[in-house]
This record gives C-alpha cells, sequence and structure tokens, in this order.
C-alpha cells in the first residue's frame, strides 16, 4: 500500500492498494464529520461494488444512501446533475453532509461537480474503480459535465478530501476499460517520464498487472507534482491534457458513444505527435515510439476523422484564450511543452 499526500488547496491522500474498498469506512471517517454519505455510482458499478461500500460506511456509523445513473459518457449532461441534485434535496442532504463518488471518471465528475455547486459546497471522496480514474481523474480536483458543444465545459473546481484507489477493482474491469485507462498511463509516459514509458514498452497489455500499483502510482505522483504547481490550470496544468485536444473532438465527433475517452485520447496524441514531426517541431521517430507503445496496449485505433476536420470542435476546448490556444506538444518521451498559437496558425498546423 502507498500514501501520496496531494497539497493543493485542500491537502489529502491519494491512497493506492488492495482491498480498501471493503474498508473505505475507517478511511473515511478520518476525513469528514459528516452524519450522511450520498454514494454515487453508475448501474454497472453498483452492481459490483456498492454492498461492500455501505456495508463498511455503515459500521463507521455513517447514514448511507445511494444514487445510480446509467453508465457511460452521455450521462455526463446537466440532466442527470439535476437528478443528482434533486435526490440530495429529497433526502435532506446538508452541508455539513458528505458526497462519495464511486465508478470511474464519468462517477467522479458527475458527483465531484454536484458536491462543489450543490449548497454551495459539500465535503467530497473518489473511490475510483477504473484505471482511468485511478491514475488520473480522481486527482486534482476538476470535475465538469458535457454540453453538445464540447466536452468538460462546464464545470468546477473541487479537492476531494480523500482518494482510494483499490487495485482489486481493476481486477472487476472488462478488458475494454483496462485498454481504455492505459491511454492515459501512456499519456503520464509522453508528458514527465521517460523511466514509466520504458516500463511501458517492456510490457503489454496483459503483463502490465505484474507492475500495476507502480505504475498508478508513478502517474498519481505526476499528476501531484503538476497539480501543487498549477492547481486552477493556468500554465503547466495544461500539459496533462497532451492528446485531449484533438481526443475530446473526436469524442465530440461520435456523439460522446462511438469510443471511449482513453482511446480517443491515444488517438489524439498519435495525431498532434504525427502533425509536430512533419513540421520538425519534435524528434525524428517519435510518432513511430508512441505508436509502438500505443499498439502494446490495443490502443492504435483508426477513427473516420483527419486532424484538419477536427479544428473546428477543437475551438471550444478549454485551453482555448482569445484568439489563440495552447497545444501540447512532445518534443521527445518525458518532454512537453504548451505551445501557443493563433486560432488560424492552429488550423494551418492540422493540414
Amino acid at each position: 500500500m502507498e500514501t501520496i499526500t496531494v497539497n493543493a488547496s485542500e491537502k489529502y491522500d491519494v491512497i493506492i492498494g488492495g482491498g480498501l474498498l471493503k474498508n473505505c469506512g475507517e478511511y473515511v471517517r478520518k476525513v469528514t464529520k459528516a452524519e450522511k454519505i450520498a454514494l454515487i455510482s453508475d448501474d454497472n458499478v453498483s452492481g459490483i461494488h456498492s454492498d461492500k461500500v455501505k456495508k463498511s460506511l455503515s459500521e463507521a456509523g455513517f447514514d448511507v444512501c445511494s444514487f445510480v445513473f446509467p453508465h457511460g459518457e452521455a450521462s455526463k449532461c446537466s440532466d442527470t446533475l439535476n437528478k443528482i441534485y434533486g435526490f440530495l434535496a429529497q433526502n435532506h442532504f446538508t452541508r455539513t453532509d458528505c458526497i462519495i463518488a464511486l465508478g470511474g471518471g464519468v462517477t467522479g465528475d458527475m458527483a465531484g461537480y454536484a458536491s462543489a455547486t450543490y449548497l454551495r459546497g459539500m465535503d467530497f471522496i473518489q473511490l475510483p474503480t477504473s484505471l482511468l480514474a485511478q491514475v488520473d481523474s480522481s486527482v486534482g480536483g476538476k470535475t465538469a459535465i458535457d454540453i453538445p458543444e464540447g466536452k468538460n465545459l462546464v464545470g468546477a473546481f473541487k479537492q476531494p478530501k480523500l482518494v482510494l484507489c483499490d487495485t482489486e477493482a481493476l481486477r472487476t474491469l472488462p478488458r475494454d476499460f483496462l485498454i481504455d485507462g492505459m491511454g492515459e498511463v501512456v499519456k503520464y509516459g509522453m508528458i514527465k517520464s521517460a523511466p514509466l514509458f520504458d516500463i511501458l514498452l517492456n510490457h503489454d497489455i496483459d503483463s502490465i498487472w505484474e507492475v500495476m500499483e507502480d505504475i498508478i502510482a508513478r502517474c498519481v505522483s505526476i499528476k501531484r507534482d503538476v497539480v501543487e504547481a498549477d492547481e486552477f490550470d493556468k500554465g503547466e496544468r495544461m500539459l496533462l491534457n497532451f492528446g485531449h485536444t484533438l481526443g475530446h473532438s473526436i469524442e465530440q465527433y461520435y456523439h460522446y458513444t462511438g469510443i471511449s475517452h482513453g482511446r480517443a485520447v491515444a488517438k489524439g496524441m498519435e495525431m498532434i505527435t504525427r502533425l509536430a514531426e512533419s513540421k520538425n517541431m519534435c524528434r525524428s521517430g517519435l510518432t513511430d515510439e508512441l505508436l509502438t507503445a500505443l499498439k502494446k496496449y490495443c490502443l492504435d485505433i483508426t477513427v473516420e476523422p483527419e486532424a484538419k476536420d477536427l479544428g473546428g470542435a477543437c475551438l471550444n476546448d478549454k485551453k482555448r484564450a482569445g484568439s489563440s490556444i495552447s497545444v501540447i506538444i512532445c518534443s521527445d518521451i518525458g518532454v512537453s511543452s504548451a505551445v501557443k498559437m493563433t486560432v488560424d496558425d492552429f488550423e494551418s498546423f492540422l493540414k
């Protein structure tokens, strides 16, 4: 078991290890004075994990109420959010109570945004059950919903009180969810850690289990360092969005149902690196090296739109500021930067 402390506007621990969900109550009791817990999960995760989580929370003295919504990115919307608000009101939750997200990135975003906004703020705890959520979305305090015009365009910063990454929960995931999470893991190697990238090259989707706890800890440590340096996404934190500008546009192209987040990010990383290499903005051969890693984790996918077709959707990206947009480019493995371009230059870059 490993504990990584995040010193953001709210200091909290990210605990990584096996069996944490069945003992979550003792950890949660240490970080909140809440009497009631709103346990939010989707209909896939709830059937697998909710009973043991509720049992542990109840044994720790909490009154637990559950809200379950349909799984999938399409649920990360204002309609689901309003239903969560209604559930909280109908069950008489107060500002001193707590919301817990049990599930993947969609659940964490929905529950986190609700906790940031209902009654102007409630305690929030993350129990991520997907690899993508454990290595990335559960840490750092970004919460959001999607709107038809783009992904994550409406949201708030809300740091959790605690994050428990139960590695045993990953064993319950379908293979596709493991593949999806590896897209974010490859991203961390590309932007900040050549040693992590080497580990990925020395394993594949089947053997990565041998080092799973280590790679989760490495990714969380990288994100911790970035968040502490730039909690509110004004500078260095933009680097965490490598592959995401095009990736989010790919997700939007498929209406958030045709391609998963991790796969879209993987394709976005490949597209942006290929473009950068063609314009001598990164080391020669970098695209092939990235593709080698992506293939090991079944992330070498094809999509219908080309990069030049995604420019319009990218202009709603959160990294746009006025008439410019910051494009995240890796010049080598573990070396990344935000390159500021005008909108016209960016559209030319994509061609």
